[in-house]
This record gives structure tokens, C-alpha cells and sequence, in this order.
């Protein structure tokens, strides 16, 4: 039982995004009981993707041994999910002349997606 209440732990840790200020939740205001459920559908459906893109990356550094720097510049085996996509701010499409390239795609950038599926990586034009 005790295994049980502990692993709560890291569903409830999920959603502590929606009081990050950073979420805007505060900003959202809903009328009905359908939206209401509506929204929290979607969001639950948000977090399952991004817990399941998580694990995902977690699992690809164990499997292949590697680590990546966290917030603090440590090396870890287990990084949020959040400080990867912080890591990837920044990057953009650009189209010139028609040619599709992506700017800012740095050497460390390149190596985190290494550890992603193709489906990932072919949204940086890699695949």
C-alpha cells in the first residue's frame, strides 16, 4: 500500500504545471461545465504526451548509457522533459527562396535529438 501512495507522487508532480505562472491558467476563464471538462480533457491528454516523451528520453539515455546536462549544468541520466524544450527555444524555420533550413541547430542540440524517435528529429529536416 505504502508503494502505492508514493507512486501518487509523480502523477500528482505532473500536474504542478498548472500553477506555474508561466501556464497562464489564471488567465482562462470558463463559463460552462462542458468547457470546463473540455479543457481539463485536453490537458490530461497533454500531460499523458508529455510524461510518455519523458520516459522515452529517459529510457534512450539508459539504454545507450549517455547523460545530458541538467538546469545546473550537472550531467544526469534523467532530465525533465520541460528543460529540454527550454533548451530547444530559439531554433527556427526559416524559408529562403523556398529552401527550408532550421537556424540555431547547435552541435548539443543535434546530439540531445539522437535520443529522440525519427518522428522528432524529421521536424528538424534531419530525417
Amino acid at each position: 500500500m505504502i508503494k502505492e501512495y508514493k507512486a501518487q507522487q509523480s502523477c500528482e508532480r505532473g500536474f504542478a504545471f498548472l500553477k506555474d505562472p508561466l501556464f497562464l491558467t489564471d488567465s482562462i476563464f470558463l463559463k460552462s461545465r462542458e468547457r470546463i471538462e473540455a479543457l481539463s480533457m485536453i490537458m490530461g491528454l497533454c500531460l499523458l504526451v508529455y510524461t510518455l516523451g519523458q520516459r522515452q528520453l529517459r529510457e534512450s539515455l539508459l539504454t545507450q548509457n549517455q547523460q545530458i546536462k541538467n538546469q545546473l549544468g550537472k550531467l544526469t541520466h534523467r532530465p525533465t522533459l520541460r528543460w529540454i524544450f527550454q533548451c530547444f527555444q530559439g531554433i527556427h524555420l526559416l524559408i529562403v527562396n523556398g529552401i527550408s533550413q532550421i537556424s540555431n541547430l547547435s552541435d548539443e542540440r543535434l546530439w540531445i535529438l539522437q535520443f529522440f524517435p525519427s518522428a522528432c528529429r524529421r521536424y528538424y529536416l534531419l530525417v
